[in-house]
């Protein structure tokens, strides 16, 4: 099945990761999810592109207002 709204999402998604989840967010976060892990649109565009995924990374950025 085709999600709808891929293109909508392709506009908003800052992941630099080549995958076939991109721009199907319910894919990507379940696939994430099942890693422990947050997907990319979490992260800002700096952070992201260092592929940390992580719970902990995410908690750092926030803690120190990246987020």
């Amino acid at each position: 099945m085709e999600c709808i709204n891929k293109k909508a999402n392709l506009e908003i998604c800052n992941c630099t990761y080549p995958c076939g989840k991109k721009g199907i967010c319910c894919e990507c976060i379940r696939y994430h999810r099942s890693l422990k892990e947050l997907p990319a649109c979490y992260f800002p565009n700096d952070a992201e592109k260092t592929f940390d995924r992580s719970i902990a990374y995410f908690l750092e950025l926030y803690q120190n207002n990246r987020i």
